[in-house]
């Protein structure tokens, strides 16, 4: 796929506008999620509503092989989000504290 001026692709397969951290799969979402170019520049205000006209189009023109690449984007973060470490829960949280003040207020009061 030729990518035009107004959109690139970084060495390790990220699409984006140029000039921008946004990614033609965000646009893509919102778009296919029934957003309107002004509604994406709503949503995306340092963006032109040319520039949003113009990716949308780049998107038609290209629906097949972006929708496999925004495919391939959330099967990734599906499979990091799998592997991710979870941390603690907010009750264990609430116990560290509540241990961390006790151990804080024991070693206030040997000091005196």
């Amino acid at each position: 796929m030729l990518f035009p001026d107004f959109i690139t692709q970084e060495p390790d397969g990220y699409i984006h506008l140029t000039d921008y951290r946004i990614g033609i799969q965000d646009i893509v979402f919102h778009y296919n999620e029934g957003y309107s170019a002004e509604m994406l520049l709503e949503e995306y205000p340092t963006l032109s509503l040319a520039l949003i006209h113009k990716s949308l189009g780049f998107y038609l023109d290209n629906r097949a092989e972006i929708d496999a690449y925004v495919k391939n984007c959330e099967e990734t973060m599906e499979r990091l989000r799998a592997t991710a470490k979870k941390g603690p829960s907010l009750e264990e949280l609430r116990n560290r504290m509540e241990l961390r003040k006790r151990l804080d207020s024991k070693q206030r009061a040997e000091a005196l």
